[in-house]
């Protein structure tokens, strides 16, 4: 893919991963569709990318489908979408025999069903041109669970279902899939994650705070979709646990009973 040109859709391009690809991606020569549901935070990202007056700001809440079908339908006013960047989510930090339903359903209706329906309102510009590219940010928790992680892993794990399936449907229709799965990347994300009755976490988890600055991992995303790539794992030491768990499942299990996923 070539980015110079190219109309990508980015969702959570408020703050993290997702504001760190808008200005990677505007400096390769993209235009730029800002999505997430602080729009006054869209408007500051939008500013500090190269050419600012050629990205869009799109406000959209995953978690309400009368908003994903808006922002559809604004940003097909624009045409048909390159590259849809699924990046907006939410995390957890809680035990699974303490979080409530709700925290459960909500991780789902963001991470997955919001994702999901938002794909489905621009795969059928793709599927018409018969090119495009769809890179999903979910996690290295995505192939594997850990503790205080189970409502999280869930959906993360849902999405690689998904477009693992979705890939080999679209193949032929010249439609690339790209699953990215982050580490401990230097966001918010523990700061917003859920807790067991639903409250922001509230702090920094030490992991997060030492983890790979989002700019690196926005560059190891671009590169990953220029290189067409099925799927990436991004991020340091922790990226080992995807191999352990394929290699030596019942070790894996051993390990991360007893090693803190949070430090």
């Amino acid at each position: 893919m070539n980015f110079r040109n190219a109309l990508i859709w980015i969702t959570g391009a408020s703050s993290g991963i997702g504001e760190a690809c808008a200005y990677d991606f505007s400096r390769r020569g993209a235009r730029c569709i800002l999505s997430a549901r602080r729009e006054d935070r869209l408007h500051e990202v939008r500013e500090h990318c190269a050419r600012p007056d050629e990205h869009l700001v799109v406000p959209i809440d995953l978690a309400e489908p009368e908003s994903i079908d808006a922002a559809a339908a604004t940003v097909r006013l624009e045409g048909v979408v390159d590259l849809m960047l699924h990046n907006a989510g939410i995390s957890q930090r809680s035990l699974a025999r303490e979080t409530e339903d709700a925290v459960v359903r909500r991780l789902m209706e963001v991470n997955f069903f919001g994702t999901v329906r938002l794909n489905q309102a621009i795969l059928p510009g793709m599927l018409a041109r018969q090119s495009g590219h769809i890179a999903v940010v979910t996690s290295l928790v995505g192939k594997f669970g850990t503790p205080l992680r189970s409502g999280y892993a869930a959906s993360k794990h849902a999405l690689h279902g998904y477009f693992d399936s979705l890939r080999a449907e679209v193949f032929d229709d010249g439609i690339r899939i790209t699953l990215v799965c982050p580490g401990f990347i230097r966001t918010q994300v523990s700061n917003n994650a859920l807790t067991a009755d639903g409250s922001a976490q509230g702090k920094m988890d030490p992991a997060q705070a030492e983890g790979m600055p989002p700019g690196d991992c926005a560059r190891a995303i671009a590169d990953a979709v220029v290189a067409a790539k099925d799927e990436v794992y991004v991020g340091g030491r922790e990226v080992a646990g995807v191999y352990l768990k394929r290699l030596s499942p019942t070790l894996f299990n051993r390990l991360i009973r007893s090693v803190s996923v949070t430090r």
